[in-house]
């Protein structure tokens, strides 16, 4: 009887948790295989929410978390406290996912002790380093150290070709979408009592997610400016915005859009709450990556409230399209979509280009065939 692989997926941040907890599920399924699941805890209460809502308990807890904290305590925090994991753990590979500081210290502490590096939702490019900053540089550092590449789409795996990068390419799908068919259901009742009573048939609710670092400032600024206008302008229409715990997120909504007519203000949401508001919702608008792949599967628009995108998919399949960080651009494609049933129903097929609710299978069939237990190297998703 060979002994069982021991995988450790290692993620630190709500939206890495959201998407790697389908896949740890998944793993610990497999007979010939040891789930290992070590938390950093980037961001503790967000993430804390995931792992109850997925029912997981971390193996492992770095627990770095500080008030206002840097990339670097981040960082260093995380490649300290990986050193022990690893030397009590002995992974034989290790599961990274997308493009968080959690991401890269956690790669980078794998090369460190010679583990392999498996990363999960690869191959993501703008071309810009310091935009999102700083998750592009994240990711284009665990390109240049991993082995295994779990790309959702082929345009992510082109990229990597581009990149010289030809050994150990899968193409999966997005685990998220695995992730929404745990969550979503008609009949959901909300923890967040106010969110049972908002008025889902006779409102248009908008659906507002905003806290990129690239965004501080000016942009973010003109984001709430945008936002109060559109509530002031359209009567049939209910905002509702979690609000990130950020200090710097929260002063500039106090000072720009708290007050708002129809503004609800909440504290953020686990993942299922955030999911099946989602579900309810008229329009998404966003500076969140994962939103610009889950709304899609769920049929709803997505406006980007961002300057460029690393999803580029979403754009040309027509769900999703970038507002910028324009009061005045913001408000005009919002209203467009508020106001015209022809240029809402345009964008609302649900048309997912990121995957079919099976790339965790995918995945886990990839490392049994990369550790040869397993004959047959998985199909790749076409999107099709």
């Amino acid at each position: 009887m060979m002994d069982k692989l021991r995988i450790m997926s290692v993620f630190g941040t709500r939206p890495e948790a959201i998407k790697m907890a389908p896949l740890v599920k998944e793993l610990g399924t497999r007979e010939d295989i040891e789930s290992i699941c070590c938390v950093t805890a980037q961001h503790r209460q967000m993430l804390d929410s995931v792992l109850e809502v997925f029912d997981l308990k971390p193996d492992w807890d770095l627990d770095i978390m500080t008030p206002r904290q840097t990339l670097s305590t981040i960082t260093s925090k995380c490649l300290i406290g990986m050193d022990e994991a690893i030397d009590t753990l002995k992974p034989n590979l290790i599961l990274v996912h997308g493009d968080t500081s959690t991401t890269f210290a956690g790669a980078l502490s794998a090369f460190y002790h010679q583990v392999p590096v498996g990363h999960v939702e690869a191959g993501l490019r703008t071309y810009d380093k310091y935009s999102p900053f700083p998750e592009e540089m994240n990711r284009k550092l665990v390109s240049a150290i991993a082995d295994l590449y779990f790309c959702p789409t082929i345009n992510n795996k082109n990229n990597l070709l581009r990149e010289g990068i030809t050994q150990g390419l899968f193409v999966t799908g997005n685990t998220v979408i695995d992730a929404l068919k745990t969550t979503v259901r008609q009949d959901y009742h909300f923890a967040t009592e106010e969110l049972n009573h908002l008025p889902y048939g006779e409102k248009k609710i908008l659906l507002v997610t905003c806290h990129r670092r690239e965004n501080y400032g000016e942009p973010m600024k003109q984001i709430m400016l945008a936002l109060r206008q559109i509530a002031e302008e359209h009567e049939d229409v209910e905002l509702v915005y979690p609000v990130h715990l950020s200090p710097v997120v929260r002063e500039t909504v106090d000072a720009y859009l708290r007050g708002a007519p129809r503004t609800h203000l909440i504290d953020p949401l686990p993942a299922d709450e955030m999911h099946n508001l989602m579900a309810r919702s008229y329009l998404v608008l966003t500076d969140s990556g994962g939103l610009q792949e889950e709304a899609p599967a769920l049929g709803k628009p997505v406006l980007v409230l961002r300057r460029e995108t690393e999803r580029p998919e979403a754009v040309e399949a027509g769900t999703v399209r970038l507002a910028g960080v324009d009061q005045k651009t913001i408000v005009e494609m919002a209203s467009n979509l508020i106001d015209s049933p022809e240029a809402y129903a345009e964008m609302a097929h649900a048309v997912n280009p990121y995957g079919d609710g099976h790339a965790c299978r995918r995945i886990a069939d990839a490392i049994e065939w990369y550790f040869g237990r397993r004959q047959e190297r998985p199909v790749d998703y076409t999107g099709k």
